[in-house]
């Protein structure tokens, strides 16, 4: 258990300087990479988000990577994320491939319980979600909608007018 609190003021200062530039270098690369990397729109957005801050923490702590290979790795991530959006608005089945579509799961006053089965969402957290929104009475839903980011849009009941946002989803995934 050697070295457990303190190594060497060389390790301090080559963490120190490792995680400035590799800092650095990540916002230089994201900026860009453009919005889309870092979005919330799917699954992939949120593993590419994650797979960043591990390798800034990895080329950070660990001695055996160089400031090259970190901004390499960042580089190859956001690349490979590029090309997978790009892919995805251009050829339909790999959108299809790697992202899901909107879920009811509560529509005209009523919990579509086996879409909620099916997609491991429970009555107490629509429920929490409703509160969350500052919703007291289920009456005054119209929808709610579990969307591809994991997350519950609450649709309040439809007044006259305006555009319709939840043309595109489907009762059952």
């Amino acid at each position: 258990m050697e070295n457990v609190f303190f190594d060497t003021w060389e390790s301090v200062i080559r963490t120190i300087c490792l995680t400035v530039l590799g800092y650095v270098a990540m916002i230089l690369l994201l900026r860009v990479s453009g919005k889309r990397t870092l979005s919330k729109m799917n699954a992939f957005d949120f593993v590419i988000t994650v797979t960043l801050g591990s390798s800034l923490a990895t080329l950070s702590l660990n001695k055996n990577v160089s400031l090259t290979d970190g901004i390499v790795a960042f580089s190859l991530f956001i690349l490979l994320q590029y090309i997978l959006t790009w892919l995805s608005v251009r050829v339909k089945k790999v959108k299809s491939l790697i992202t899901s579509s909107p879920t009811l799961l509560f529509y005209n006053g009523e919990f579509l319980l086996d879409v909620m089965k099916k997609q491991r969402v429970t009555v107490d957290e629509v429920f929490k979600v409703a509160r969350q929104k500052g919703i007291s009475n289920l009456d005054n839903v119209d929808m709610m909608i579990l969307e591809t980011t994991g997350e519950v849009t609450v649709i309040e009941r439809n007044v006259q007018g305006g555009l319709n946002t939840v043309g595109n989803i489907k009762a059952t995934e």
